[in-house]
């Protein structure tokens, strides 16, 4: 078989038996280090979980397909994003799907107020969320500036 065997027609055909083939060394590679080690994901799963468990069941019957829907829409997309984001091949392009995730976190605190509002939660369980969505805030934001400063 001579060298010009090993190569696809379509190689031949546009001249790309002279071009290198390059494999990934998989050394470096860590199969436990994805974007469920990043801190500002396990923050905002932090936040997702909390209005799953704490909030969704307190809202009334005739909430559920509305403010309910709304509150796991924004918490998923929060995570979501992140894990998104990571998986962009472009740090440019991954800070895009960061930005979408601090949306949906402060789309989570307006849905938190209004919780309050409506009295569905109490001052200690908003209070609570605040927290949570602060800290998941602030390390995203860090995350992000730390991204931008890899383009």
């Amino acid at each position: 078989m001579s060298e010009s065997d090993s190569f696809s027609p379509f190689d031949q055909k546009f001249g790309m038996e002279d071009s290198i083939s390059v494999n990934e060394p998989s050394l470096n590679y860590d199969s436990k280090r994805d974007f469920t080690s990043l801190d500002a994901w396990k923050k905002a799963r932090d936040v997702k979980l909390f209005f799953y468990n704490q909030v969704l069941p307190k809202l009334p019957v005739e909430e559920k397909y509305n403010l309910g829907s709304q509150i796991r829409d924004s918490g998923v997309s929060a995570t979501a994003n992140i894990a998104e984001g990571y998986g962009r091949f472009h740090y440019k392009e991954g800070v895009q799907f960061y930005r979408i995730s601090r949306a949906s976190i402060y789309e989570l605190k307006d849905h938190l107020i209004s919780c309050l509002d409506f009295r569905y939660i109490d001052k200690e369980l908003f209070n609570k969320g605040i927290d949570l969505i602060e800290t998941a805030k602030q390390v995203l934001n860090g995350y992000i500036q730390f991204v931008k400063k890899q383009i």
